[in-house]
């Protein structure tokens, strides 16, 4: 039963950029993972995409056969693909299968990143994405929506409150496990002062205040504006999680959330236990590694270590300098006791040959 997750938002949200940072964290978790691009104007890709639309059709064969423009020629490629399932789900076979033929693993799943195209009308309103999703999920696809929504819209009250509304539109047009991020978060403070704390964007709580700031800037919409506030409250399903792509806590933690929506837990393989430092001379087994019923109520629980949402607001928009400079010293220091290391390594082995070959002149003689 494969798992993993389709990602979705606007153009420009950071899609591309989570989906190389997925498989970058993943690869040094020893997770196998396939990132598939389904974005026909995404050529070439950041990431080493094992399955590309455009093997089946790109946006400019599109566009030149039809006369279509670049958004219409987008929806028409994903109806091509939709009409075209049976040839997504075979290459989906056939990569996961050369996964499983790596190590040997026959029962070991390749987690699956999709990287979708940036058209917002693809998750709320259009049905070929939708049927796509139904039939992976029919397949036996385990699958979760990301939703990355630009951190910069909260700095406005108006950009806020359509986001939220596009957020709720997502959720009920696809239903899937979802989650909703504030991408980009490393950035926020480019783009002014927040009216309210980071939390009263994350948790959506009380969304009277931010009703009440719009009334102020756009008195014309007031009403408009509390109708969807009201809206977006009675559901109760939106909320968001935080990510800064390059930091890594930032990324451990959302794959945590993206894994407990799943209820997947994983467990390393035996290559992947002898191979960590310190095991020795492959002593380590599976045996030694955590018990998988307990990784499997783990993660259906609440994820362990997980950062305050306070936290993150100090790290990223009260003291974001402060704290990058302490991350660059970090680094720093990291970087020359890594250089130390492979200089101590280099004149133990140095050493090594020197004695040795003094030995063999001694038994020469």
């Amino acid at each position: 039963m494969p798992f993993g997750e389709i990602v979705i938002g606007s153009p420009g949200s950071g899609k591309s950029t989570y989906a190389y940072g997925k498989y970058q964290l993943l690869s040094a978790l020893n997770r196998k993972c396939i990132v598939v691009n389904l974005d026909p104007a995404n050529d070439p890709t950041p990431y080493p995409s094992a399955i590309s639309l455009s093997e089946l059709i790109t946006l400019k064969d599109a566009m030149e056969e039809f006369g279509l423009g670049p958004n219409g020629g987008m929806l028409y490629c994903v109806e091509y693909l939709e009409a075209n399932y049976d040839w997504l789900e075979g290459r989906l076979k056939e990569e996961i299968e050369k996964e499983r033929e790596k190590d040997g693993k026959s029962d070991d799943e390749p987690w699956l990143v999709f990287d979708l195209p940036g058209q917002v009308e693809l998750s709320t309103n259009h049905d070929s994405l939708k049927h796509i999703v139904d039939k992976l999920v029919k397949s036996g696809f385990r699958l979760a929506a990301v939703h990355l929504c630009d951190a910069h819209y909260i700095t406005d009250a108006s950009k806020y409150v359509s986001v939220l509304l596009l957020s709720l539109r997502t959720m009920l047009h696809l239903g899937l496990p979802h989650i909703n991020v504030l991408s980009k978060l490393d950035l926020i403070s480019k783009y002014g002062e927040l009216d309210f704390n980071l939390d009263f964007y994350t948790e959506v709580q009380d969304l009277s205040y931010i009703a009440d700031v719009l009334k102020e800037s756009h008195p014309r919409f007031g009403a408009l504006t509390m109708a969807i506030c009201d809206l977006v409250e009675d559901f109760g399903l939106v909320g968001f999680e935080t990510l800064a792509v390059e930091d890594k806590q930032s990324m451990l933690h959302l794959m945590r959330v993206v894994d407990r929506a799943l209820g997947y837990a994983f467990v390393a393989s035996d290559k992947a236990l002898a191979d960590e430092p310190g095991s020795g001379q492959g002593s380590k087994s599976r045996s030694d590694a955590p018990n998988t019923n307990a990784l499997f109520s783990s993660a259906l629980s609440a994820i362990p270590n997980a950062p305050h949402v306070r936290d993150i607001q100090e790290r990223w928009i009260d003291n974001k300098e402060a704290y990058d400079q302490w991350e660059e010293g970090e680094w720093r220091r990291e970087g020359v006791a890594v250089a130390e290391a492979k200089a101590r390594e280099k004149a133990a082995e140095a050493e090594a040959k020197r004695k040795a070959g003094g030995a063999g002149g001694i038994r020469k003689r």
